[in-house]
């Protein structure tokens, strides 16, 4: 699913949405043209993240600041809800499986490795901790259970957020190719299908933009 049909429906039925559901989807659908634009991976990953963002974010310091599973849960478990298609659970499956299991096997895309890291926490606590969400996974995996695996995806999708965003890996570097190709895949599959069950569902409440449109003096 393309910006170009996204955009299309969006402009045939716009006039029907909510004003939130307007601004948030116009704002979405501005970053994901601009992904499906660039030449490299680490400014589409950065790309998408924004457009689903624009989708998903209400109060940007909470939503900042103190990410949890949780919410994420929240935000997947009406998007799946309202996909009574399995779209997004077909694509989880039947595409991209094996790339989830590669995400969920990454330490790099893991925060409590990088707390380890950084002497916040020790290694058996790291480590710990990683066997344990590996365990979870896995079960939610077997169970596919799409509103729990998205939401794992997306806390391990958005630490990588945090690394490049906050200057914590170099423009196109090896270090970080697989997480960021994969990860770009996924989103790139994943967000176009989130923009367009909401368009397709105006009457759902999404709330408010934190940054509304405030006009000039």
């Amino acid at each position: 699913m393309t910006y170009a049909e996204l955009k299309a429906y969006q402009r045939e039925h716009r006039d029907g949405f909510h004003t939130n559901l307007s601004l948030r989807t116009h704002r979405a659908l501005s970053w994901l043209d601009r992904a499906e634009q660039s030449d490299d991976l680490d400014s589409r990953y950065i790309f998408l993240w924004i457009a689903f963002n624009a989708c998903y974010a209400v109060e940007i310091d909470q939503q900042y600041r103190e990410v949890t599973r949780n919410q994420f849960t929240s935000f997947f478990s009406k998007i799946c809800d309202l996909d009574t298609e399995n779209r997004i659970y077909h694509h989880l499956w039947d595409s991209f499986s094996s790339k989830v299991r590669a995400l969920l096997d990454n330490k790099f895309v893991f925060q409590p490795f990088w707390e380890y890291q950084n002497q916040r926490i020790d290694e058996a606590e790291w480590l710990e901790s990683f066997r344990a969400a590996k365990a979870k996974a896995g079960i939610c995996l077997a169970n596919q259970d799409t509103v729990e695996v998205l939401s794992i995806i997306f806390n391990r999708l958005y630490t990588l957020r945090n690394q490049l965003m906050h200057g914590g890996a170099t423009w196109n570097s090896s270090a970080n190719r697989t997480q960021v190709k994969d990860g770009v895949e996924m989103l790139g599959a994943i967000v176009p299908l989130i923009i367009d069950t909401m368009m397709k569902h105006p009457n759902t409440l999404w709330g408010d933009a934190f940054y509304p449109v405030v006009e000039k003096d």
